[in-house]
């Protein structure tokens, strides 16, 4: 049996339903109503079978009806009659009695069927859309939640229908955490669209919170009036990340001290942040929309042409180093990165640029260059001084071998010797000192000192070398004495490397004038020469250390470019300054010293006998400890001729043993030995009862103030630094035991 066969069939099994009933509520009624009102309940039958079964079952109940009460109800009773007029217009009244009810029905039908579809409709394009929609009544009850309020407030449908909208819908502000206003609440009341601040909080059933975006609505009848009210509301949690990151790398791009610029295929500037600004000097108003050659050399400008190809085809660029223009028009060394833009299908669309300036990564560059390249000249020069007097004291030394008994060649040689090795302890003090005043370890034993004595003392130091030359050197100096508190050796040593500046760099037969003027509360002291002079470009670096005017002429006359500039260092210690003078090459050079005079003796003196022994020398037995055989044995046999017994140690251990057997007054040891070292070998020899009284004194090539505290804490009575003099050594030993003389000895 087919559907519409089935649904026929239903209703029909309606009209006879309805009608059975309506005619059996007539016939319970007739005792009261009789022959009157025979159609009474039979509209109803028509109604009920028009709003349940559509016009044809409302049709059949409408005949079925009337042909019960015409043969039940209408005289005569048990049969069908509508032979008088009464009946007839009973009849005609009654049928189109229930065709209008059956009109009215069917209208109704269509109009509720229409509300039904239109709600329908509704329901599903509230639950289909991406939004969470709540709808609730004129009191705030929900009456409808779509599947995406389901899931952000953690109420199913049935649960939510009926319940007071705030038990559904927490919200919170987010700042404050405060309870904030429910909008639909807002706009049942007001009967306005209301919006709530995109920073409320919506805690859903669980506890879980979101920070969302809403508005409510009010719902109105079609009389105007208000029957509820519709809430949609999103979750805005990922939203504001996005935002929030958008605006970080806004923030970073706009205060980056790189400049970031982002430019089309064709080159055309986008955006221009504020590193570009100050990088570049033009403003991004000035910048954007303008071609990005305003920033490119002419000779450069095929670079922009290779980079966007790269960009075009994905191509990243890295760290690439060139060069670009400010809109003063100064180049500038910078490093630039590339990367391709992409929209949203993935095309790029333009290039995005972070240029770095690396003017001072280069010239910082530049600068290890130079003294990397300054090293290894000084490296080489260093090498070439050290050869120079090596040469003539091997040449010494074969003469003294073949010499016999010729007295006056081995004088010379013996000279010859002598002459070297101090050119050699001067190029050793020298870089000694730079070392001192790099790490500010250099100590002025200040004192009031005459400025005729130190320039005295310097004049007969330079005049060796000013001989050789056949210098004149003249000094001409104020007439009264002018006072200086001052170290006179560091100062003699200052005015000595001036004038053996000036021999070395003057021409055989020159004339070098040492002058001294007193202005105000300074004297000004000039040493100047008719030399070769210093080139201009030269001038402001002369003080740098390792600097030279000419290499050649450097090697060809000695030095390795550190007495200037330990002339500038020792006289800023002394509260002075030094300037440099030369009209250019072959013109000769001018040095000028300004010193502050002595106006008041200071309290602080350097003891007397801290320069002095005055003690003469005494036989002694003295024990030489070297690792170096020849230098033991020397100064062994060295000593010997001065009268003294001595006996010779090559290791830490010997040592030990020697001075115990040997019990000197004296041991001269060096540290750095074989098997014990020589602070460990003094602390050894101090513990024993026979060694408490010896006159320990380190003699070693460190000669550094943490060398000399080290070796006084081990117990050493003296420091002294190879290669030493032999005054200087004498000195040492002819000081009485028990005196400091020699615990200040250098």
């Amino acid at each position: 049996m087919g559907l519409k066969t089935s649904k026929t069939i239903r209703r029909v099994l309606l009209a006879i339903t309805v009608t059975a009933a309506a005619i059996l509520l007539r016939v319970l009624l007739d005792p009261w109503l009789g022959d009157r009102l025979p159609y009474v309940t039979l509209f109803a039958a028509v109604a009920i079978s028009a709003w349940l079964g559509g016009y044809w079952t409302a049709a059949l109940s409408t005949v079925l009806a009337f042909l019960a009460s015409n043969f039940l109800f209408i005289e005569p009773r048990g049969m069908f009659s509508l032979h008088d007029a009464d009946g007839i217009v009973g009849s005609a009244a009654y049928f189109v009695s229930c065709a209008i009810i059956i009109g009215f029905a069917g209208a109704a039908r269509r109009i509720q069927s229409g509300l039904k579809q239109s709600r329908d409709l509704l329901e599903v394009t509230l639950s289909s859309i991406g939004d969470a929609v709540i709808t609730t009544d004129v009191h705030s009850r929900i009456t409808f939640l779509n599947r995406v309020a389901e899931s952000l407030t953690g109420w199913s449908h049935d649960e939510a229908v009926g319940k007071p909208l705030d038990q559904v819908f927490r919200i919170i502000k987010e700042k404050t955490r405060e309870s904030a206003e429910n909008p639909a609440t807002k706009a049942l009341r007001e009967g306005a669209v209301v919006g709530l601040p995109s920073s409320t909080i919506l805690i859903a059933r669980d506890g879980s919170e979101r920070l969302i975006d809403d508005s409510a609505s009010p719902i109105r009848d079609e009389f105007g009036f208000v029957s509820g009210s519709v809430l949609i509301f999103r979750d805005v949690s990922e939203r504001r990340l996005a935002n929030q990151t958008q605006a970080l790398l806004a923030s970073i791009v706009t205060t980056s001290d790189d400049a970031i610029v982002s430019k089309t295929l064709e080159g055309k500037i986008l955006s221009w942040n504020d590193g570009a600004e100050r990088l570049f000097g033009y403003s991004a108003g000035e910048a954007v929309g303008q071609s990005i050659m305003i920033i490119i050399p002419p000779d450069r400008r095929n670079e922009e042409t290779t980079i966007l190809e790269k960009v075009r085809k994905g191509e990243r660029v890295d760290h690439y180093e060139t060069i670009r223009l400010a809109k003063d028009g100064h180049q500038l060394e910078i490093s630039l990165t590339v990367s391709p833009i992409y929209d949203e299908e993935g095309q790029i669309v333009g290039a995005s640029k972070i240029a770095r300036d690396i003017s001072d990564r280069k010239r910082a560059e530049e600068a290890l260059l130079d003294a990397d390249r300054r090293k290894d000249q000084y490296l080489a020069m260093l090498a070439h001084e050290l050869r120079n007097p090596l040469a003539p004291v091997r040449n010494s030394i074969e003469l003294m071998k073949r010499a016999g008994a010729d007295a006056a060649l081995i004088e010379r040689a013996r000279d010859t010797i002598d002459r070297q090795m101090t050119q050699m302890e001067r190029l050793i003090e020298d870089l000694l000192d730079v070392s001192r005043i790099t790490h500010d370890r250099l100590v002025l034993r200040k004192e009031r000192v005459s400025l005729h004595s130190v320039v005295s003392q310097a004049v007969e130091a330079s005049r060796p070398l000013a001989e050789c030359s056949e210098h004149e050197i003249r000094a001409i100096l104020p007439p009264q004495e002018i006072y200086l508190y001052a170290d006179s050796a560091r100062l003699a040593q200052v005015f000595g490397n001036l004038l053996n500046n000036s021999c070395r760099y003057t021409e055989s037969k020159g004339k070098i004038v040492l002058t001294a003027e007193r202005v105000g509360s300074d004297v000004l002291i000039s040493v100047k020469d008719n030399g070769i002079g210093i080139p201009g470009e030269m001038l402001p670096r002369i003080f740098e250390a390792f600097v030279q005017v000419d290499q050649s002429l450097e090697r060809a006359h000695g030095g390795m470019g550190l007495g200037l500039m330990l002339v500038k260092e020792i006289v800023r210690m002394h509260g002075g300054d030094v300037e440099a003078k030369s009209e250019g090459l072959g013109k000769g050079s001018e040095f000028v010293v300004r010193l502050p005079i002595l106006i008041e003796e200071p309290q602080e003196k350097t003891p007397a006998g801290a320069r002095s022994s005055g003690f003469p020398v005494r036989s002694r037995r003295i024990l030489v400890v070297d690792d170096n055989e020849d230098s033991a044995k020397s100064l062994a046999v060295l000593l010997q001729i001065s009268n003294h017994e001595t006996r010779p140690a090559y290791d830490g251990e010997e040592a030990l043993r020697v001075a115990q057997e040997f019990r000197p007054d004296v041991i001269l040891l060096d540290i750095g030995l074989p098997k014990l070292n020589g602070y460990e070998v003094c602390r050894r020899i101090r513990q024993e009862p026979w060694g408490k009284n010896i006159r320990i004194v380190a003699l070693t090539g460190w000669g550094q103030a943490d060398d000399r505290r080290e070796s006084t804490d081990a117990g050493f009575d003296g420091h002294l630094v190879k290669p030493v003099r032999h005054e200087s050594l004498m000195a040492l030993l002819a000081a009485p035991d028990g005196s400091e003389t020699q615990r200040r000895f250098p």
